[in-house]
This record gives C-alpha cells, sequence and structure tokens, in this order.
C-alpha cells in the first residue's frame, strides 16, 4: 500500500523535536524526506542521551524514521549551491530555526519562493514569524509555561506542572504537519508554494479551548484542579485500596447506570447530584464519599463491574503495561525496525490508519550521512570522483 503523499519530496532542515516530528509524520505519510544535517555531529539529538542502543541516541531513533540523511556545510558556498537546487527539486521546504536563521544563510522565504514558485516553506519556532516576539527563541518548557498550560497541570496545593511528555514541541510538529498538507492541497488548485508559520506558543494556547472560554466568559482565572475536571464529576482518577483508577462519568444517563453498577442507589436519588450541573456545584460532598467508596475496593474487579455497565474507565498504565496492552499492540503501535548501528529496535507506530492508502515505517532511522551518495548521484547527477571532492573539501 503507497502511502498518500507517495512522490512528494521534502527537503527536511529541521532538528530537535518540533520540526523532526513534523518531517516524521510526513514521512510515515510516504513523502521522501532528504534529512540535511551538518557534517560535523549531524542533529543534535543523535548526541543526547543516555540512554544509547550500541552508541545511538534513542531520542534521535524515536522520531527519525522515515527520512534519508544528507550531510551538507551550509557555510560553504558550494554547499549553498547544492541546496539551492535541492530546493528546486522539492515541494517542500521544511525548518525550525530561530526567525531569521534562514535568511542569514541567503535563503529568505522570497528567495526560495524565487527558486521555486511552487515550493512549501514550513517553518517552526518558538514565537512565530511576526510578532514583538518573534526573535526569541522557544523551548518546550518555557513554553509550556508561556502557555498557560502549565497554570492548570499539577495539585491545587502544588507548584505548576509541566506534562511528561514534550507537549509543546509534539503538538507545534503536529500543527506543522498539518498545515504542510493544506499547503500541498491548496497547491493544487492554484499551481503555487506558500510560508506555513507554526509557533509553539499558538499551539498552546489552541490547547485550552473550553478553559479559555470559562475565562473569557467569566474572567475568572482557572486554577490546578489535579485529575478533577473543571466541568463534570465524577470525571477524575480515584485511588483504590491496591491503585488508581481513571473514570469518566460524562453525562447524566452514565451517572444513574455507574450508581446502579457499584450498588450505590442513595446517591442517584440524592436531589444533590441529580444531574451534571448539581453534581459539580456540590463536588465537595461527592467526593468525600466516593473517596472513602473507592478507598475499600481493588482496582481490577472494579473496573470490571464499571466497565460491564458500558461506563468509561481504566487503569492508570505505565510503559510496560502500555507496550504490552493488547489493543496497543493490535493497532500495530509497537514496531520492530533493524536501526543502522543500533540494531533491532522497538518504535511506536503511526497513529493515522487509513484504509486505502496508510502510513508505514519504510526506512529505519538513518545514520548520519547514510544517503549523501544516493543524493547526490540520484538528484545532483554528481559522479563519484566530484562527490568524493565534495568530501574533501568538507561540504559534504
Amino acid at each position: 500500500m503507497s502511502g498518500p503523499l507517495e512522490g512528494v519530496r521534502v527537503l527536511d532542515l529541521t532538528r530537535i523535536l518540533s520540526g523532526p516530528y513534523c518531517t516524521m509524520m510526513l514521512g510515515d505519510m510516504g513523502a521522501d524526506i532528504i534529512k540535511v544535517e551538518n557534517p560535523k555531529g549531524g542533529d543534535d539529538t543523535r548526541g543526547w542521551g543516555p540512554p544509547f542502543l550500541n552508541g545511538v541516541s534513542t531520542y534521535y531513533i524515536s522520531i527519525n524514521r522515515n527520512k534519508k540523511s544528507f550531510t551538507l556545510n551550509l557555510k560553504e558556498a558550494r554547499g549553498k549551491e547544492i541546496l539551492t537546487e535541492l530546493i528546486r527539486q522539492s515541494d517542500v521546504v521544511a525548518e525550525n530555526f530561530r526567525p531569521g536563521t534562514l535568511d542569514k544563510l541567503g535563503f529568505p522565504w522570497e528567495e526560495i519562493q524565487k527558486i521555486n514558485p511552487r515550493a512549501i516553506l514550513t517553518a517552526v519556532s518558538g514565537f512565530g514569524h511576526t510578532g514583538p516576539r518573534a526573535s526569541e527563541p522557544g523551548f518546550d518548557v518555557v513554553i509550556q509555561g508561556e502557555g498557560g498550560i502549565m497554570s492548570i497541570t499539577g495539585e491545587p496545593d502544588g507548584p505548576p506542572t509541566k506534562i511528561g511528555a514534550s507537549v509543546a514541541d509534539i503538538v507545534a510538529g503536529m500543527l506543522a504537519a498539518q498545515g504542510t498538507i493544506l499547503a500541498l492541497y491548496r497547491r493544487e488548485k492554484t499551481g503555487k508554494g506558500q510560508k506555513v508559520d507554526i509557533s509553539m506558543l499558538d499551539g498552546q494556547v489552541a490547547l485550552l479551548t473550553y478553559h479559555a472560554n470559562s475565562f473569557f466568559a467569566t474572567g475568572n482565572v482557572p486554577h490546578r484542579r489535579g485529575n478533577k475536571h473543571p466541568s463534570i464529576t465524577p470525571y477524575e482518577t480515584y485511588k483504590c485500596a491496591d491503585g488508581y483508577l481513571n473514570l469518566g462519568v460524562g453525562n447524566d444517563s452514565l451517572w444513574a447506570r455507574f450508581c446502579d453498577a457499584m450498588g450505590l442507589g442513595d446517591l442517584k436519588d440524592d436531589p444533590r447530584f441529580a444531574i451534571n450541573a448539581d453534581r459539580v456545584r456540590n463536588r465537595t460532598a461527592l467526593q468525600e464519599i466516593l473517596d472513602a467508596f473507592f478507598a475499600s475496593r481493588e482496582v481490577t474487579p472494579t473496573l470490571a463491574a464499571i466497565k460491564k455497565a458500558g461506563i468509561p474507565c481504566g487503569p492508570i498504565n505505565d510503559f510496560a503495561q502500555v507496550f504490552s496492552e493488547p489493543q496497543v499492540l493490535a493497532r500495530e503501535m509497537v514496531m520492530e525496525v533493524d536501526v543502522p548501528e543500533a540494531g533491532p529496535t522497538k518504535l511506536t507506530g503511526v497513529p493515522i490508519k487509513m484504509s486505502e492508502s496508510g502510513g508505514d515505517i519504510r526506512i529505519p532511522p538513518p545514520s548520519l550521512g547514510q544517503h549523501t551518495d544516493e543524493i547526490l548521484e540520484s538528484l545532483l547527477g554528481l559522479e563519484a570522483a566530484e562527490r568524493q571532492a565534495l568530501r574533501d573539501a568538507g561540504v559534504v
């Protein structure tokens, strides 16, 4: 099955996480990704660790599949000539430098348009390419703080808390992939490329959704609630005698079924908890009752009884449990590849499933410069002697 982006060539100048996540998503869907790296060291994440797998960074491995590694010194005049020719032959140029960096290298958006009017430039940065703070660098933990998500994450009496995954980087990468595909779709109609400007901060603000509209409507600043939902209850984490479980009673019908399944008929008939708005208003009283109820029960049989009643619920899985979960395995969200130098290892799978043209892992995360000769020969038509001369001159 060929991917839906088969035939699309992406010139990938990104590094670290947000940009590589974007290009990995495009590569998963069949795009030809040429990962341009500095000949001396390559992508910074190649050195990030431990852990390393036979000397290869597991961080790098996690986000660089379905790419071809091409080394190129962009400070050399010949390197810039080669980059120009690659831009001419590419559909997309992706970068996540600090705004202005590509301009200094001699490749502002206006120049890319001249080289290839059909090219799409996908640019990911901390604060975007417009606005008073466009030139500032942005890292995930900083953006999580500035975007508001940390202010509502954590226990009420605890400190603001970063989400465990690098959500500012990854959301920006997802939005960049989406923006790139939208620009490609638009190009089919107009024949023209365009610039896709993705800000990590914008992505975090967009995540605030109903929290933001609660603030807009009331002027009240949302605060940390731990695992409690601001507008629904019971919809949170409960501590049992032998662990924790999550419960999602998302409407009044589920509430009645939950009470029946758990033998809590008195709660179902209690006017304080009749509808969700009542339960939210009387959250403290309900919390005390349910905390005491769950504290004497064990996780597994309690979840079984709740699930039997058709109510959303689940355990709090650690990574070992996640990656042995039959549903995760059935959905091919764990895949094994043979990584150059590292050997066989597992990767998370492709999360977008399509009936006719889905994604796949075709190329394992490449070693530095693994495909340089292939690209110089196939795209630029350079003979072996010319390629060696470029290597001797430090251009590739």
